[in-house]
């Protein structure tokens, strides 16, 4: 298996403890979605479980664990994620019930004889109830048994389950690299620093951007700021906002805001054009507040009211 570039030393570090026999009982492997944490961590259970690694500490692909690896039928993997409910739909939330079967079945022994590796992903899903439960399994762990947290946001779990965890976390890479790596994934050149900057220098976010439509989203977002400092209507954008990916929508308007802030310290024009330093705290809070409001989109609060709200707040509106 092939890791992205930046995840070398992690991963050397990982493959030294355990042809060390130096693993913890649970690892908390940390970091933005698009950083690659999670084939880190498909990669590392896949070593655990092999009967025969390779020199650099990946799995052989061949044994009889890889094999049962590959189909998903090894016994001695659990994974733990976002269930199906009985509607269909997706759960939005790991559910209690999920972690204590899990505790139940790492009760149990190894079936092969081995390890056994959970994989709760995303584990910043877990609910308080969900997170307690888990507590009571990490403050006794079974032997031989690693369980591996994976998480987008990592201060969303309580710092109780945090400080029973050995933390892993994944960082985006220098701006080089991350630019090589782009090169290397079929990305134009025209298209690499466009992307990067419009996701902050995450790399696998920057692909996804590159191969998709969100540097146009980001464009579209940039010309609303600039049209709703001009006066325009802040009720019709954010019905245009709501009905079409506000989530990502809100995610482009902060980094604008940011990079308007940025570009002002400096000196330079940023692309809002604004050119008053003054206005770096008023842009500085309001990058905040499209954060908070984003997070409030998977709330029960009214879309259209969260999004109409942040946008009245825009500092530099010369709406009357």
């Amino acid at each position: 298996m092939t890791l992205a570039p930046w995840l070398d030393e992690t991963w050397r570090s990982l493959a030294a403890r355990l042809a060390a026999d130096r693993l913890p009982h649970a690892l908390l492997v940390a970091g933005a979605a698009g950083l690659g944490k999670r084939a880190l961590v498909d990669a590392f259970a896949r070593a655990i479980l092999c009967e025969s690694r390779e020199m650099d500490g990946h799995a052989c692909g061949h044994c009889r664990g890889c094999r049962l690896l590959v189909a998903g039928s090894h016994p001695d993997r659990i994974d733990v994620g976002l269930e199906t409910r009985d509607d269909g739909k997706v759960r939005s939330e790991i559910v209690v019930d999920q972690i204590r079967a899990l505790s139940q079945r790492l009760a149990l022994a190894s079936q092969f004889g081995g390890r056994q590796v959970a994989v709760i992903d995303p584990a910043d899903a877990m609910n308080t109830s969900t997170a307690n439960a888990l507590l009571k399994t990490l403050e006794e762990p079974t032997a031989s048994t690693l369980i591996v947290l994976v998480a987008d946001r990592a201060t969303r779990l309580p710092a109780t389950i945090r400080s029973r965890c050995q933390r892993i976390d994944v960082q985006a890479p220098p701006a080089a690299q991350a630019q090589a790596w782009l090169r290397t994934q079929g990305v134009a050149a025209a298209k690499v620093d466009a992307a990067l900057v419009a996701m902050l220098g995450n790399p696998g976010q920057a692909l996804a951007a590159a191969q998709g439509d969100a540097l146009e989203l980001r464009a579209a977002c940039t010309r609303d700021l600039a049209e709703l400092r001009r006066g325009g209507s802040a009720l019709a954008m954010a019905d245009a906002w709501v009905a079409d990916r506000p989530a990502e929508r809100l995610w482009h308007a902060a980094v604008v805001v940011r990079d308007e802030a940025c570009q002002l310290a400096r000196g330079t024009r940023g692309p809002l054009g604004l050119t008053d330093p003054g206005e770096i705290p008023k842009l500085v809070a309001w990058f905040a507040a499209a954060n908070r409001a984003r997070e409030q989109l998977d709330t029960p609060l009214r879309s259209e009211l969260v999004v109409l709200e942040l946008l009245h707040g825009w500092p530099s509106s010369r709406r009357t």
